[in-house]
């Protein structure tokens, strides 16, 4: 994108955000909200994986604990989607898995935890939206409700955070942005006491959708993100995990 076109649509923004409804969100005081979350925003790259098993979920009913086992990834996920590029906040995710009553692979799913990352330009695309607090965006990837480890298949939502935008505001709010992963080369055992391995992976092929439920900017900020987007999309990183049986868990 031109550095003429981003101009224009962030002076475009920038005018639709001069409305009652925009003063109305920065009297309420949600700037301390926008202010709390987005201090993170250059991560790290190569994030080795958490040693803490506080997520690991129930197991299902009847399995063997010494044949399940709870595993922990960490990753420093790379971004493209739409106009959005960025370095992401390191990703926790937490599950189970092993084989269940009748011989079947068995998952549960755990947790996922990250941090919100500024988006470069905020609201506008523009320097004032990048530096202007009240124009500010981040985003914070959230567990879509669908994972399968075994494929390496993993829907996500993007939350977007602003003092201009209402909390609900996310990229795939009704239907999550699904990935089906690939590992980009070998995976390489970095410990065995505990258990550490390493890898890289990446998706070039989801369909990033449209912002929503963003109140009077969705439309606008969509735009401005270049969303939706069915090509041009990647998501790449570098993670690692470590594992514990559920019989050597506290």
């Amino acid at each position: 994108m031109s550095e003429t076109t981003a101009a224009r649509r962030g002076t475009s923004l920038v005018r639709r955000l001069a409305t009652p409804v925009a003063a109305a969100a920065l009297l309420a005081g949600v700037a301390g909200v926008w202010a709390a979350g987005a201090a993170y925003s250059a991560p790290a790259a190569g994030a080795r994986a958490a040693t803490g098993f506080g997520d690991c979920p129930a197991l299902p009913e009847g399995v063997d604990p010494a044949r399940w086992r709870c595993e922990v990834h960490t990753a420093t996920p790379k971004l493209t989607m739409g106009e959005i590029t960025t370095t992401l906040a390191p990703i926790t995710m937490t599950h189970a898995e092993g084989p269940l009553p009748d011989g079947a692979d068995g998952q549960v799913w755990g947790a996922l935890h990250s941090a919100p990352t500024a988006v470069p330009g905020g609201l506008t695309g523009t320097p004032a939206g990048g530096h202007a607090p009240a124009l500010g965006l981040a985003i914070r990837p959230e567990y879509g409700g669908r994972s399968d480890f075994y494929t390496r298949r993993l829907s996500l939502r993007f939350r977007l955070l602003s003092p201009l935008l209402p909390r609900d505001c996310a990229i795939g709010a009704s239907a999550p942005v699904d990935f089906q992963v690939k590992r980009s080369g070998p995976s390489r055992h970095v410990s065995e006491d505990p258990p550490v391995i390493e890898f890289s992976a990446y998706d070039d092929t989801f369909t990033a959708p449209a912002p929503e439920h963003c109140g009077p900017l969705t439309g606008p900020l969509g735009r401005r993100l270049g969303l939706p987007a069915a090509t041009g999309n990647l998501l790449s990183y570098d993670a690692s995990y470590t594992y514990r049986t559920y019989d050597r868990l506290p």
